[in-house]
């Protein structure tokens, strides 16, 4: 009896990203239903989504990466469908980008809820904390080097 070859896996990913020039954009009003459309895009790459939260500026999502995609194909792809969804359906004055770049940790099982929790509590954490002093924290924290001249595009 032969076996067939598996591969297999289970990477959690912490995804950071803002809106262009972290301009405070995403409305209270329909903010929940950005996140939901980030989760769902997410999902449809078989991407499960476990979490999306943010503010104004920016947001955050924890899902797990399927095995068939690219971190970069991943990212780019949730970016590009959300942007086209607040372009076609909110009517901002102007176009609606993200920045270019994003931040992305990993997250070991023994994680996943506290970082759940990080993210539901986006709002309270921000009472406190600039959304730049909490991204070079997770960099430090997570012993990444960074130019603070490209950081912020």
């Amino acid at each position: 009896m032969t076996s067939m070859p598996q591969s297999l896996s289970k990477a959690y990913l912490h995804v950071v990203f803002s809106t262009k020039n972290r301009e405070p954009l995403l409305a209270p009003e329909w903010r929940e239903e950005l996140f939901h459309v980030l989760g769902g895009t997410a999902n449809n790459l078989g991407c499960q989504s476990l979490t999306v939260g943010g503010v104004a500026d920016h947001v955050h999502m924890l899902f797990v990466l399927a095995r068939t995609i690219t971190i970069a194909d991943a990212v780019g792809k949730i970016k590009s469908t959300s942007s086209a969804w607040v372009n076609q359906t909110r009517g901002l004055v102007g176009k609606f980008y993200w920045q270019g770049g994003y931040a992305v940790f990993s997250v070991s099982q023994s994680h996943v809820e506290t970082t759940r929790d990080y993210i539901r509590r986006q709002p309270e954490n921000h009472e406190k904390q600039s959304f730049q002093d909490e991204l070079r924290e997770w960099l430090r924290n997570y012993g990444l080097e960074w130019d603070e001249r490209y950081l912020w595009e």
